[in-house]
């Protein structure tokens, strides 16, 4: 099974990992990590830090001659801003810069709860922490979840379908939708959704004000059985779910028809179930269920829809009190974002990325690559003769 622990602060000198679990013999480069490091990075409504960094992935262990040992993996990604703020982070002991301390705490984030919680009485030492900056490092650690699904012909993709009041048209083809909007700088596959999504970014803007919507993430080519109904936390609908509402600013995940079904009747809602006309075996003509049946993947494609709120830190401050005085004040503005979905779905990708090969491992289990792919053609030669 996969697991890893990940830390460092937003403005500190950078994020690492330790990634558990990986099999020995998949080939692995910075170059296969890098590239979904720059699509977070991406996306029309991004704020200055994105100018600032260029995030690179370095292997610290576990990597040797572009193939993985099998060992624990040590990730590191920098942060270039860490020189403009070595005085602020530093570790050794001494008065903080009062001009960075932060005690007016913004509505919508961790800052007033999390410095209660811990006892803080400088909110930077929750929002470091807290920030969306440390997707970056799981981004990265997706993208070796990716690389091992990858050997299987599985892929995990995603695409913008909504920014604020602006939705995109549903789509079929869920590859050629993604490829579509990997050239749209909001992520979005429908060319005329993605110019009205961009005006309504820039009017957002312009207000001082920012929006949220939501991503679509689509995991294609699942085999069948990844998961379990046996018991509530091996159901990978739960798992995929908790993953999606990890990310932060997350506010709703739904899989396949997800909260339509609610209002629909059951013949409307499950997918009939008919003899394969291609190979022996079962078929799908539908796909309400999202790929998934009592937290089991069946075959068919993996679809969630995760729902972001809009970032919570405005240049048009909201209404805060000062953790010191307990004088009402403006919330503090510390430099971000207006719109961040169409990272936000690249991140997605990363998360589910991580849960899928998780599931992978737990089915086809093995010391390396080459095990899996034994167990995995086995399997696979018994499902088609089910």
């Amino acid at each position: 099974m996969l697991r890893y622990l990940n830390a460092g602060e937003s403005h500190g000198k950078g994020l690492m990992a330790v990634l558990e679990g990986v099999p020995a013999g998949l080939p692995l480069t910075a170059e296969m990590i890098n590239g979904d490091l720059a699509r977070r990075q991406g996306g029309y409504g991004r704020g200055g830090r994105m100018r600032i960094e260029k995030d690179q992935i370095e292997f610290y262990c576990g990597v040797r001659k572009g193939k993985t040992l099998g060992n624990p993996l040590g990730l590191m990604i920098r942060n270039r801003d860490w020189d403009n703020w070595q005085d602020v982070m530093a570790a050794e002991p001494g008065p903080p810069s009062v001009e960075r301390v932060v005690t007016r705490p913004r509505p919508g984030h961790a800052d007033l709860v999390g410095a209660m919680k811990y006892g803080h009485r400088d909110i930077r030492n929750v929002l470091e922490k807290a920030s969306a900056r440390e997707t970056a490092i799981r981004v990265a650690i997706g993208a070796v979840a990716k690389t091992l699904l990858a050997e299987f012909d599985v892929r995990v993709v995603s695409y913008t379908i909504r920014i604020g009041s602006v939705v995109a048209p549903r789509v079929d083809d869920y590859v050629e939708a993604f490829e579509r909007a990997e050239h749209s700088q909001v992520r979005c596959a429908d060319a005329v959704a993605s110019e009205k999504m961009i005006e309504h970014i820039r009017s957002a803007k312009h207000k001082g004000d920012s929006l949220g919507g939501v991503f679509e993430v689509v995991v294609t080519n699942p085999p069948i059985g990844l998961g379990s109904y046996a018991q509530w936390d091996r159901r990978l609908s739960a798992r995929l779910a908790m993953a999606a509402m990890s990310i932060q600013a997350m506010k709703g995940v739904e899989i396949g028809m997800g909260f339509e079904s609610a209002q629909r009747f059951g013949s409307e809602v499950h997918d009939d179930i008919y003899p394969s006309e291609i190979q022996p075996g079962f078929e799908r003509r539908t796909n309400n269920a999202g790929g998934l049946e009592g937290g089991i993947t069946n075959g068919q494609p993996v679809i969630l829809r995760v729902a972001m709120k809009p970032i919570a830190t405005l240049y048009q401050p909201k209404n805060s009190v000062d953790i010191q005085t307990k004088e009402p004040f403006e919330a503090t503005v510390e430099r971000s974002d207006v719109c961040t979905v169409p990272a936000a779905g690249v991140v997605g990708e990363a998360v589910i990325a991580y849960e899928m090969a998780n599931a992978m491992l737990e089915k086809f289990s093995g010391d390396c690559v080459d095990e899996m792919k034994r167990n995995f053609a086995a399997y696979q030669e018994y499902v088609k003769n089910f």
